[in-house]
C-alpha cells in the first residue's frame, strides 16, 4: 500500500513540474513584471484553469483532501527555482513574479473536505472559488513589486527585441478593474475546466 501511495505522489510531482513548464512556455504567464498588468486577465484565466484541471484531477485520483495544495505547492517551488535562475543571471529579484497558486488550491481542498468528498460540489463550488480567488491573490502579489515601467526600461524582456518592450501599462484603457474582469471570467471558465479534470479520472482509470 505504501509503495502505491508513494508512486501516486511521485506521479503528481512529475505532472506538476511539467504543468509548470507549460505555464512558463505559454507566454508572459510567469508574470514578467514589464508585461504583468497588460496581460493580467489573460494569465489569470490561463493559470486558474490550468491549476483547476490538474489539482482536481489528482485530488479525486487520490481521494485525499490536501492533494490540490500539494500539487500547487510543487508548481510554486519549481517556478521559484526558475526565478532563482534569472536572479543568478543578474536580473533583479522582482523581474519575475511567481504566480500564487496555493491559496486557491487550498480553497479547492477545503470544498472537498467540507462537502464530504462530493465530486459535484467540488466542480461547482470549488471551481468557482478558484476562479474568483486567483486574480485577487495575484494582484495583491503584483502590488508588492517594483513599478513595471522601471523594470521594462532597465531590464527589457530578454526574449523580445528592444522595440517590442512596452512603453506604458495598457490596463485602464480598455477596462477599469482587471481583478474584477479576471475574477468574473475565471468564475465562469474554471468550472468547466474543473469538470474536465474530474472527468479525466473516469477516462483514464475506470
Amino acid at each position: 500500500v505504501w509503495l502505491r501511495r508513494t508512486t501516486h505522489y511521485l506521479f503528481i510531482v512529475v505532472v506538476a513540474v511539467n504543468s509548470t513548464l507549460l505555464a512558463i512556455n505559454a507566454g508572459d504567464y510567469i508574470f514578467y513584471t514589464d508585461w504583468m498588468r497588460t496581460s493580467f486577465v489573460v494569465f489569470s484565466v490561463s493559470q486558474s484553469t490550468m491549476l483547476a484541471v490538474g489539482a482536481v484531477y489528482y485530488m479525486l485520483f487520490t481521494g485525499v483532501p490536501g492533494t490540490a495544495t500539494y500539487y500547487a505547492t510543487i508548481m510554486t517551488i519549481y517556478t521559484w527555482v526558475a526565478k532563482g535562475a534569472w536572479f543568478a543571471l543578474g536580473y533583479p529579484y522582482d523581474f519575475i513574479v511567481v504566480p500564487v497558486w496555493t491559496p486557491s488550491a487550498m480553497l479547492l481542498d477545503l470544498t472537498y473536505w467540507a462537502t464530504r468528498r462530493n465530486k459535484h460540489a467540488v466542480i461547482i463550488i470549488g471551481g468557482t472559488l478558484v476562479g474568483l480567488s486567483f486574480p485577487l491573490f495575484n494582484m495583491v502579489n503584483l502590488l508588492l513589486v517594483r513599478d513595471p515601467l522601471e523594470v521594462a526600461f532597465k531590464y527589457p524582456r530578454p526574449t523580445l527585441p528592444a522595440y517590442m518592450t512596452p512603453i506604458e501599462p495598457q490596463v485602464g484603457k480598455f477596462y477599469n478593474s482587471p481583478v474584477a474582469l479576471g475574477s468574473g471570467a475565471d468564475a465562469v471558465l474554471t468550472v468547466p475546466m474543473t469538470a474536465l479534470g474530474a472527468k479525466l479520472n473516469t477516462w483514464t482509470y475506470r
